[in-house]
Order: C-alpha cells, then sequence, then structure tokens
C-alpha cells in the first residue's frame, strides 16, 4: 500500500529512473512536479526592487527579509516546493546564541563584498537524480554566535586586490564546534515526499540545537488580485499532522515524527517593525523567529491555524552524538505506519536506484573519486533548478493592494520588455549569488543536462525562445539586471552540442527540437513585429546544421508531413525562396554555391505538379504534388501564370525575355 504501484514494472536494462523520466516526459506521472524549486536567496534580487532607481540591494536588504513577505519568490535552506512554487518546504535552525533565526543563507551584497556579492555560509549539494526521486544536501551550522556584522565591516575594509574574508576565517569553526545537518528526500510516489533530517554534533562537548522543519504556502493574495487565502491548521486524525489547504492544489499533509511543538503564523509581512505602522495580520512573518529567539508567545497563533508553520524540535546532542528527525509531505489521509518501518526501506530503494542510474552515466574506467566527483557535479547543477517568477508588466505598475512605485521605474530598468512573463522552474547559475537566469549561461548549463534529462535540456533552450520569453526584435532576455544586454551566441552553439552529447562516438542524435524557430506557417499567429524579426533571421541563413538534412523541425522549415523546403514570403505576385546558408569546413565556397543554388531549384520543383515538371537527363526525378496555389488559380487546368514563374524559376521552361540580347543573357537560365 505504501509503494509506488509501477515501481514493479521494470523493463531489462532500463533503470528505474530512466522509466522515471520517461513517465514525466509522457506525463503519465508527474514526478518532477517537486523538486529543489525553491530559491537560497530572495532578497536584494531585482524582482522585489520597487525603488525609483533599481537600488535593488538596499531597497531589501537581508535584515529586512525575516519580515517581509516575497512578491515574487520565496527562499530557504535546503528547500523544496512544488513547480509554480504554491507549497514550500524548508529547513530552520537556532543554536542558542544567534541574534536571528537561521532561515536563510547569509551573503555579502555587491556594495558590501570587496569581490562584489558573495554568499558566506558552508553548505553543500550532495546528491539527486533528475527526477529528485532522491536528494541529499548538507549544511554546517556553527556552535558559536554566527558572525554576521564581523564578515561585513571586514570585507567592507578590504579593497578589491585583497583577499576575501571567509567564514572559514572568523573561527567560529574552531575545534570542530559545529553541526552537521544532512537533508535527504525521497519520493515513494510522485506525491509522497519522504524526509529525512540528520543532526550531528561535531564538537568536543554537549550542544543544543533548534531544528525547525518549516512549510508554507508564497504569499499569492496580499496584492490585490483576488488570489483566495490559502490555510494550515494542525489535525490529528488519524495521526497528528499539518494539514494544507491550497485551491490550486488538492489537500496534504505534513506528518511528522514525535510530539514537536506546532507554530503558526502568516506569510505576512510586519510593517510594524519595518515601518511603523498597524499589522495587517496579527502573526506576521517573523512570529516563529520572535518565538524562539526572543520567547514571544505571543507572536504565534494559539489557535494553531495559518499559512506558515514550524514542528519546534529542541535538540541536545553529545558529542558524535547524531539525531534523525522524520517527516512525510503526503496527498492522502495520514496514517501512523507513513512513518513506520518502510520508510528507511523507500530511502535505501532509492539510494540504490540513484546509484544504478549514475552507473549508466559515468565511464566505468573513471576512480572512484572522479566517480564521487562528476556524479556530485550534476547533483549540483540538478539542485540548482528553481522557480523563477516575474512579470514585468506588472512589476512595473504595481499592485492594485500596494502603493503605487515611482513613475521613474516606468522609464528605468527593464521597461522596453514589458511581454516578459516568467514564471518557470529554470536552472540557475547559482541560487544564492545568481538566483535569476542567464540566457548564455542556461545555454552552457543544457550540455552536460542532457547528458541525464535531455528533455528537461531541450525545454530549456526552447523556453528562451517562447513569444513570452523572447523580445519583439528577436534578441533573447540577458538577466533580471538588464534584459536588453547583448548576449554571446551560446544558445545558437548549444543546440547542436545537444544533439551530440552522450552519443556514442561517430553517431548523432537523430532527431528534432520542434519548436526551436516558428515555421513559416505559423508566422501569421505572432505579432507584426515579431514575424518581422523571424522573417530576418530566415533571410540572413541564421541555421544551424546537425547532421546531413536532420534540421530543428522548425528552423525555417515547414510543419506536419510537408518535406523539408525553404522558406517561402510574398512580395506582390512574385514567389521569392530563401535557403539556408550552411558554414560547413569541407566544402569550398563554390561547392556551397552550388548546392544552394540546386536546392532551391529542387524545392521548387517539388512545388510542382508532376505533368508540368520535365525531368533532364542529368537530374533524379523528385516526387512532388500540384501547389494549391495552383489549384486554386487554375481550377481544372495545369500551369498559369503562377507555375510559369515557379517553372521558370526551377530552370524548365525557357521563356523568352524581351528586349536585347544582353538582357535575354541576364534573364536566362543559369544555374
Amino acid at each position: 500500500m505504501l509503494e509506488y504501484p509501477g515501481e514493479h514494472l521494470v523493463l531489462s536494462g532500463v533503470t528505474h529512473e530512466e522509466i522515471r523520466l520517461e513517465e514525466a516526459r509522457t506525463r503519465k506521472a508527474h514526478w518532477q512536479r517537486w523538486g529543489p524549486y525553491l530559491a537560497e536567496r530572495a532578497w536584494g534580487t531585482v524582482r522585489e526592487d520597487y525603488s525609483p532607481y533599481g537600488n535593488a540591494w538596499e531597497f531589501l536588504p537581508h535584515d529586512h527579509a525575516r519580515s517581509r513577505a516575497y512578491r515574487w519568490n520565496e527562499d530557504g535552506i535546503a528547500g523544496i516546493c512544488d513547480r509554480h512554487q504554491y507549497i514550500c518546504f524548508a529547513v530552520a535552525l537556532w543554536n542558542g546564541r544567534d541574534p536571528i533565526l537561521k532561515e536563510r543563507l547569509f551573503g555579502l551584497t555587491g556594495n558590501e563584498g570587496n569581490h562584489g556579492e558573495d554568499v558566506k555560509e558552508q553548505y553543500f549539494y550532495l546528491d539527486s537524480t533528475p527526477t529528485h526521486s532522491y536528494m541529499k544536501y548538507l549544511y554546517k551550522y556553527p556552535q558559536a554566535e554566527f558572525p554576521y556584522a564581523r564578515l561585513v565591516e571586514e570585507n567592507r575594509r578590504r579593497d578589491k586586490r585583497s583577499p576575501e574574508f571567509e567564514l572559514m576565517d572568523t573561527g567560529v569553526f574552531a575545534e570542530n564546534r559545529y553541526f552537521d545537518v544532512t537533508v535527504e528526500y525521497a519520493k515513494n510516489s510522485p506525491e509522497d515526499i519522504l524526509v529525512r533530517i540528520r543532526v550531528t554534533n561535531h564538537g568536543p562537548d554537549r550542544a543544543q540545537l533548534d531544528l525547525l522543519p518549516t512549510i508554507w504556502f508564497r504569499n499569492t493574495w496580499s496584492w490585490g488580485n483576488g488570489a483566495r487565502r490559502p490555510v494550515l491548521c494542525k489535525t490529528s486524525e488519524p495521526a497528528p499532522a499539518i494539514e494544507l489547504e491550497h485551491d490550486q492544489l488538492s489537500t496534504r499533509w505534513l506528518v511528522y515524527e514525535g510530539t514537536p511543538n506546532l507554530l503558526f503564523t502568516d506569510n505576512e509581512t510586519n510593517y510594524e517593525r519595518l515601518y511603523g505602522v498597524p499589522n495587517g495580520s496579527h502573526y506576521p512573518k517573523d512570529g516563529i523567529n520572535d518565538y524562539v529567539v526572543h520567547k514571544a508567545s505571543h507572536a504565534v497563533n494559539s489557535t494553531e491555524v495559518g499559512t506558515k508553520a514550524a514542528a519546534h524540535y529542541q535538540l541536545s546532542l553529545a558529542s558524535g552524538e547524531t539525531a534523525t528527525i522524520r517527516l512525510r509531505l503526503v496527498d492522502r489521509d495520514p496514517a501512523d505506519e507513513l512513518i513506520g518501518p518502510t520508510f528507511d526501506r523507500i530511502f535505501a530503494k532509492r539510494k540504490r536506484e540513484a546509484d544504478e542510474f549514475y552507473a549508466t552515466v559515468i565511464p566505468a574506467h573513471l576512480s572512484p573519486d572522479a566517480k564521487n566527483v562528476m556524479r556530485q557535479s550534476f547533483g549540483g547543477m540538478l539542485w540548482s533548478k528553481q522557480f523563477y517568477h516575474y512579470v514585468v508588466r506588472d512589476w512595473l505598475k504595481g499592485d492594485p493592494a500596494s502603493p503605487p512605485p515611482p513613475s521613474e521605474r516606468l522609464s528605468g530598468r527593464n521597461h522596453e520588455w514589458p511581454h516578459l512573463y516568467n514564471a518557470d522552474v529554470i536552472s540557475m547559475p547559482d541560487k544564492w549569488e545568481y538566483p535569476w537566469y542567464a540566457a548564455w549561461d542556461l545555454a552552457f548549463h543544457c550540455v552536460p543536462l542532457a547528458l541525464v534529462d535531455s528533455e528537461f535540456a531541450k525545454q530549456q533552450l526552447l523556453l528562451m525562445l517562447r513569444e513570452w520569453y523572447m523580445h519583439p526584435n528577436g534578441q533573447l532576455p540577458a538577466y533580471e539586471w538588464a534584459f536588453g544586454d547583448v548576449n554571446p551566441p551560446v544558445h545558437a552553439k548549444a543546440l547542436p552540442q545537444f544533439h551530440l552529447v552522450g552519443e556514442p562516438q561517430g553517431q548523432r542524435r537523430q532527431e528534432r527540437v520542434p519548436g526551436w524557430f516558428p515555421g513559416p506557417g505559423q508566422y501569421r499567429r505572432l505579432r507584426p513585429e515579431r514575424a518581422a524579426a523571424y522573417r530576418r533571421l530566415h533571410r540572413a541563413g541564421r541555421r544551424h546544421r546537425l547532421d546531413g538534412d536532420v534540421l530543428p523541425e522548425s528552423a525555417g522549415y515547414c510543419h506536419g508531413t510537408r518535406q523539408p523546403g525553404p522558406v517561402l514570403r510574398r512580395r506582390g505576385q512574385q514567389v521569392l525562396g530563401t535557403l539556408p546558408v550552411y558554414c560547413q569546413r569541407d566544402q569550398s565556397p563554390g561547392q556551397r554555391r552550388y548546392r544552394d543554388v540546386e536546392r532551391r531549384r529542387r524545392f521548387l520543383l517539388r512545388r510542382l505538379a508532376p505533368t508540368q515538371r520535365r525531368t533532364h537527363s542529368h537530374e533524379s526525378a523528385v516526387d512532388g504534388g500540384i501547389d494549391p496555389a495552383i489549384r486554386r488559380g487554375n481550377a481544372g487546368t495545369a500551369g498559369g501564370p503562377q507555375a510559369d514563374r515557379l517553372q521558370a524559376a526551377a530552370g524548365m521552361v525557357r521563356r523568352k525575355p524581351p528586349g536585347s540580347d544582353e538582357q535575354r543573357r541576364l534573364h536566362g537560365n543559369s544555374r
């Protein structure tokens, strides 16, 4: 009852993870609905900046992050969420000495660091499968007070020629006085997620730690857009759990182990602390922080209802001792056996399946150390996925329930990208230092990602070309600090590499990637300025050869069952053909020119009726059909003026041009 029913349907030679990937690709099971899509920093980002002149770092600093509801994205430590980030789960910690609860990673802003922004923490992505059926994360938490102020002051004092002052330099890890906090996730099914948190005291003495696994809703209801407010509440039947009700998702339960103290509050801004005005909620976002750190019992909701909740475990660990906390997020009625003997068996099974999968990816001849490096590298790539949310039009205009933003914003950063609508899971360069996509970084990411999840890599490449991402002039969005910055042409190179990566030597993947460019027949569905941009791309011949005639299905070619052919555009009554211009080192310019002319001629042949085509002795017959336009213009008869023009362009009908011999020579049928 507790195991996913499709587990035993395994084909010979195919790993369980590959089956899950195929089920996700065909949408038979949504294995990738949940994943490590929670950012590690949402404060100090352009999305959360509503200042007049774009001072993103100062508008929402780290000190405000614990008290202010985010508009676009959430953040946390070792966190997961669904692919629309309605529900978030992460870990919070307190060592009894810090001035604040450790709910998010700390680092320096671009203005504070002597080498720019820099995270000042010790954390590691240890493992992940492509479907996130198994994940592992390690965070090292000092037992001494975290040196927030010292890190800022010392790095600010240093110039750019000096090395950075890191957390290790502060001495907080002396004598190994720190906790290892290992967070593991395993999926029993797409909607059944197991969480195991292990805390180890590496110090020489007994130490206390407050561990708070936290679950909350992203705030979608405070902005005046009509979204309904979800609710979290405590339930005891049939098993102790936190019940989650959200109108976009089915009811879920977070089942926990033991008897922790449940703390409930709301994911809403503490206006009183930040601005000195009354709060909209009696229990704002930082209520759990105030309860744990300042012992403020009034800061949490005693009725155990809210939009943010944490299970408060108070641990006391001897030197070398490890404590394990188990939780489970499910979409069915909770039961006591959810955290029982099968719990660890499921973890062991998912870990074993992850080992089997990577055995098919990592070369067998590598040393054990090199294999571990490669596997952890893949784990880091897969952990760096993030739900990225940014609607530029709404961001520029502001929200109905919020004060109108300054007018300077309408002519400031990204005002030329009002069409941009980002609400997708995207591979990030870094979820703390760069918690926003960069188009050229993303193209680089997709090459190694194709080794483990080619479908995700392909969709990432195509995402930047969608009309709600790409600018109407054809430019790809660079990054949120300036979407209009110039992009290196990495995207153009990534597609051929994607088709080559992971294949046996000398072979190439013979598959097409539809949607790389819209086909000519799709132009009428686009806005005029975007259609013009694509026509310019086609006329410039910006296509990239993959293997022989295997090309992106939409890269200037027709969709459906029609034969690949060049883009056609009409200018008055004249039909002009344009063909891709390939750069092949093995052919001279004369050979490439002859081949392109020959392909144009053969394409036009295919557009003619067989009865109107005369095949020369040195030509091979090419199957083709009557052009629909010819049928419409000459019902019941073959030929007509348009057919004559096509035949003349194909070099099949010698029409005597009027005028002098020089004009005849210029207009003659040359190849």
